[in-house]
């Protein structure tokens, strides 16, 4: 099953690159007070998908640590599995 992961990263890959080659016309980012920047589409896909990555990343920070703290402090499963059972 490890060569299928593979198999498939390499597909994946593939066409990754493909998609890369046939869009590196270059593309021309505008901004404000006459500043431009250009660079292959190809790349400014790549900069903004992780540049929304990370801010997705840290978008979860806060409700990640909230509920890591939540579960620090809630008595852990296996005390509760210990605990006698009445059988009336």
């Amino acid at each position: 099953m490890d060569w299928l992961t593979w198999l498939l990263r390499a597909l994946l890959f593939v066409l990754l690159l493909g998609l890369a080659l046939k869009n590196s016309d270059p593309v021309v980012l505008r901004y404000y007070f006459g500043l431009e920047w250009q660079a292959p589409m190809a790349l400014v896909l790549f900069v903004f998908f992780v540049a929304g990555t990370l801010l997705g990343l840290f978008a979860m920070l806060g409700p990640w640590a909230r509920l890591r703290g939540e579960l620090k402090r809630r008595p852990s499963s296996g005390e509760a599995a210990q605990a006698p059972v009445d059988h009336a």
